[in-house]
């Protein structure tokens, strides 16, 4: 018969998986810039653009910037698929913590095509973002986000990407 395991205590595993959000946000410059950040309930991200004036591309409306709207649902996608591919080492403790915050960020998934529909302008405000990941193996995976501001049904934006996954390190 096999000894069962411990469970950790719940503070543990809540502060290993901020560290790990923490890392995979705070280890890329342009998502920085942006603002970007992941408010994480269990495994279930969200991603949220706090407004800022520099996001703004058409002052005459104002609206923010297509650009950043796609890099905004890009970016939330990618942190997804990577959270959900390293689930399952954040919770059994063998993610290396301390190699994060020391700036071993995990490989992420690179970008195959990534298309973006506009559904309505994005206003001056806050932005919310939710990926669902469609199809993910061990080289491929693919991934659709919803992008909203005020109203979760009243989406500006969504977007379909196909990601290469990265391979295990040696």
């Amino acid at each position: 018969m096999t000894a069962r395991r411990t469970p950790e205590p719940v503070q543990v595993v809540k502060k290993r998986r901020d560290a790990t959000l923490r890392a995979l946000v705070e280890g890329v410059p342009y998502i920085r810039y942006l603002g970007i950040q992941f408010e994480r309930r269990g495994d279930e991200l969200t991603g949220i653009l706090p407004f800022d004036q520099k996001l703004i591309g058409n002052p005459m409306l104002p609206a923010i910037h297509g650009g950043v709207t796609a890099a905004f649902l890009e970016v939330t996608a990618i942190i997804t698929l990577s959270w959900t591919y390293l689930w399952e080492d954040i919770e059994s403790g063998t993610i290396d913590t301390a190699s994060l915050e020391a700036g071993g960020l995990p490989r992420l998934p690179k970008t195959i095509d990534f298309s973006t529909d506009y559904l309505r302008s994005g206003l001056p405000r806050d932005a919310y973002a939710r990926a669902r990941i469609n199809r993910s193996g061990r080289r491929y995976a693919s991934v659709h986000v919803e992008g909203w501001q005020d109203n979760r049904t009243r989406l500006f934006a969504q977007a379909t990407g196909h990601f290469l996954m990265p391979q295990p390190r040696d």
